[in-house]
């Protein structure tokens, strides 16, 4: 069994687990380790169970928690050497054996999982979203999109599930109390997708093998998860493809486990 669960999803904090039978994995921690041991044992899965973290990049919402985790139960952490320059002062003290360093466009396989990094553009030292194949299934994360290239367009290709960012509606974010300094970035080349860029993005990834999209890394203050569903599906029906018959969609939950996929 394949399963794939947000288990924390919004600009306060992210985290996804991907698993089966041999194999446990994070991609990111970015809340309290004991925030997601709670969240993991909702999917029966024990802290010592995890194989390793895989970090993104090193923003406060994606790392929260990757230090003490790494800690407690012995686990490897992934980054690019990048982010580990970046992050290594804010996780505390990490056994040398525990450092891994990943390469974007590099495979790294654990067991009977196939973790592939790519480039994603924000405004971080090496980020890197994450394809996971197992067996024949591809599982992807892919938030802090400052723009669309090919290489977040490749890691995304093909995949039977994804989890997307839908960070912000525009109209609330130019209008909201954000100081312009801070609506700049997260508009920029280097920040996070709006609703309708997700929109569009989706429609020109979908594809037979598509089941199941969650839409998370969700703004508190400029977006809301109604907001958020509508302007992509309107985006999706526009270019004919019907959320439920070509394949499933929800928003990941900002503070609790979301829906397990189970494949």
């Amino acid at each position: 069994m394949i399963r794939f669960c947000p288990v924390v999803s919004g600009s306060s904090g992210n985290s996804v687990y991907i698993g089966t039978d041999y194999t446990h994995l994070l991609i990111d921690a970015g809340v309290s380790g004991k925030i997601i041991q709670a969240g993991l044992s909702v999917l029966n899965v024990e802290g010592a169970m995890l194989d390793g973290i895989f970090v993104t990049h090193e923003h406060s919402d994606h790392i929260k928690g990757v230090g003490v985790l790494s800690r407690r139960f012995d686990l490897p952490i992934y980054a690019t050497e990048g982010t580990w320059n970046a992050m290594e002062n804010s996780l505390g003290q990490i056994a040398r054996k525990n450092k891994k360093i990943i390469y974007s466009g590099e495979k790294l396989e654990i067991n009977d999982l196939v973790i592939s990094p790519f480039d994603i553009p924000h405004d971080a030292a090496e980020p890197v979203g994450y394809s996971v194949m197992a067996g024949d299934i591809k599982m992807t994360v892919a938030t802090d999109l400052g723009h669309i290239t090919d290489s977040v367009k490749n890691g995304i290709a093909d995949s039977d599930i994804l989890l997307l960012e839908a960070n912000h509606d525009i109209n609330m974010l130019k209008s909201g109390t954000y100081p312009y300094s801070l609506k700049q970035r997260i508009l920029g080349e280097f920040g996070h997708l709006a609703n309708e860029n997700a929109g569009r993005l989706l429609s020109q990834m979908t594809t037979k093998r598509l089941k199941h999209v969650f839409l998370g890394h969700l703004s508190a203050e400029n977006n809301t998860p109604s907001l958020a569903y509508k302007a992509v599906e309107n985006i999706l029906n526009e270019n004919g493809i019907k959320v439920g018959r070509d394949f499933s969609m929800e928003m990941a939950s900002r503070h609790s486990v979301s829906r397990c996929i189970e494949l």
